[in-house]
């Protein structure tokens, strides 16, 4: 099956591109909606411009479609996007939100188009376990009881998988980020040609909540 994939630049979406792969679909294409608002029910917004890195990479054309932001408004502008390539159909990094789950189902549906969702419903912690192991993960963004400063930057990792179940335990954080505890940007995965390295960043934290913001980065060989 032919396939855009929706793409934020995190894991979930990284990681349902490389299922989507090692089950013989083609990802002809990127789709990244850039919203106008930090809040937006349906996008992220935190380092939108490393999807340009990711879409090099992975050499897959990118597709980038402007939203207002606005809930419910902004599927208009999904649809737009989509409505710009010939695939058969579309992946999504939806584990759990039944809202930009079903909303994008209804959108594929009006365009003739099949769902991909290989992580829907997934054991988050299998789900983070299988991905740590193929994806250079980092988080960039946190928004939770026990997730501090020090979690800006640091992989998805072993080590960072048990912290996140004893965080599930005391504060009931999703582990996989499903309710926006954390977001994520991948820097190397199995389908990317070359690897990405951020050269500058920067900590942008405000009482309980903040991101890291990366300047600059580059694409490197892999070794």
């Amino acid at each position: 099956m032919k396939l855009a994939a929706l793409i934020s630049g995190g894991k979930d979406s990284i990681f349902a591109i490389y299922k989507a792969l090692q089950e013989g679909h083609e990802v002809t294409h990127l789709i990244n909606i850039v919203p106008a608002r930090d809040d937006s029910y349906m996008y992220h917004s935190v380092n939108l411009h490393m999807v340009e890195l990711i879409s090099a990479a992975c050499e897959i054309p990118l597709v980038q479609q402007e939203s207002s932001g606005i809930k419910e408004l902004e599927l208009d502008d999904l649809t737009l996007a989509l409505k710009k390539v010939d695939v058969d159909g579309v992946s999504v990094g939806a584990i759990e939100s039944q809202y930009q789950a079903g909303r994008v189902k209804k959108i594929c549906d009006a365009l003739g188009l099949k769902v991909y969702t290989p992580l829907w419903h997934r054991d988050p912690e299998e789900l983070l376990n299988e991905m740590s192991k193929v994806l250079d993960i980092r988080i960039v963004r946190v928004a939770a009881d026990g997730l501090d400063e020090s979690w800006l930057g640091r992989p998805i990792n072993v080590n960072s998988i048990e912290h996140l179940k004893a965080l599930n335990k005391r504060y009931m954080v999703h582990m996989a980020g499903e309710g926006g505890e954390y977001e994520t940007v991948v820097l190397d995965a199995p389908f990317f040609k070359k690897r990405i390295e951020i050269v500058k960043s920067e900590v942008e934290w405000q009482g309980d909540t903040g991101s890291l913001k990366i300047l600059e980065a580059k694409l490197v060989d892999k070794n």
